[in-house]
């Protein structure tokens, strides 16, 4: 009778024992999983003007704002940002005439870099943004270098990411700009009108891409709908010839470099048509220190490169920024 009920105990306790042993692999999977940092979708009054821009992030943390190129938006950080936000403060708005923002007519507002630096400008003070790290890609770079120039007390770091402030940065693709800079002529004008086409925006997401299965299509067709919008093709045009302004203020931002030498990190797709690598190597005249990392890749790198580019740009601020 003993040995019954001692083989019933313990036919019994593999029972309750059972679910609890198979439940511990869950439980530790659970517990290594992070919860995803929700993104907040905003849209601020500043001068007049709807701005659109992504927030995400501790309002206590350092902040990090991300300044979006030529033909897309706050949207080429989509996948940035969530990687980022855990540690950092980041904001990333969209220019007037870009993205979600609003697009005043041309006759009431004029499509420039001074004034889209302006704007970003005004959105950090109504986030109380009082410092900041940049990171610049294409557009991006004359628009935060305006911000530098006008506070370089501000500026904690950069990230810069095929963005230019070299006159070696601008080579083939530049020329027919260039042409338009010269002239003005509604004929060089209208010559650069296929740079705001379904094609020439594809290209800039996979040409130089080492792994083109790697882009997804939906970029070229989101930022195509918002560049088809009506009038939107003159609010591009008005910014290629615009960018002429951003030349003679190259000295200045190289001056900001060499002055207050913030620190520095250098992404940079080596195959980039539009702003190749010929620009990323002068950076290193005026930031020594820079941090370089060329990669096998094009314009967009965000698109192809996230897993490689993310962890460096973590590891840049936790040294670099975090603790200063």
């Amino acid at each position: 009778m003993r040995k019954l009920i001692m083989c019933a105990m313990l036919a019994g306790a593999s029972i309750a024992i059972t679910p609890m042993v198979s439940a511990i692999p869950a439980q530790a999977t659970a517990e290594v999983r992070k919860t995803p940092v929700p993104i907040y979708y905003r849209t601020a009054k500043i001068e007049g003007i709807d701005i659109f821009y992504r927030e995400a992030g501790p309002a206590d943390a350092p902040v990090v704002l991300l300044l979006h190129g030529f033909p897309t938006s706050s949207h080429m950080f989509r996948n940035l940002i969530p990687l980022l936000a855990d540690r950092y403060h980041v904001i990333a708005p969209d220019y007037p005439g870009y993205g979600q923002s609003a697009s005043p007519d041309r006759s009431k507002y004029a499509y420039t870099f001074a004034n889209a630096a302006n704007i970003v400008d005004k959105l950090m003070d109504h986030v109380s943004a009082k410092s900041y790290t940049m990171y610049v890609m294409d557009y991006g770079a004359p628009v935060g270098y305006r911000l530098a120039l006008k506070h370089p007390d501000r500026v904690s770091g950069l990230i810069i990411q095929n963005g230019n402030a070299y006159d070696e940065g601008l080579k083939e693709f530049w020329y027919p700009i260039k042409t338009y800079w010269s002239d003005g002529s509604q004929k060089s004008r209208e010559a650069l009108a296929p740079l705001v086409t379904l094609e020439t925006t594809k290209f800039q997401y996979t040409d130089g891409m080492e792994d083109v299965s790697r882009i997804s299509p939906d970029n070229w067709v989101h930022d195509q709908a918002l560049l088809d919008r009506p009038g939107n093709k003159d609010i591009q045009l008005d910014m290629l010839y615009d960018y002429r302004t951003n030349v003679p203020l190259y000295p200045g931002f190289q001056s900001f470099f060499r002055a207050r030498k913030p620190p520095t990190l250098i992404i940079w797709g080596k195959n980039d048509y539009i702003f190749p690598e010929a620009g990323a190597h002068p950076y290193l005249k005026d930031l020594p220190d820079a941090e370089v990392h060329i990669l096998n890749s094009g314009h967009f790198l965000l698109e192809e490169k996230l897993d490689v580019v993310a962890p460096l740009i973590n590891d840049f601020l936790d040294r670099k920024v975090a603790k200063r």
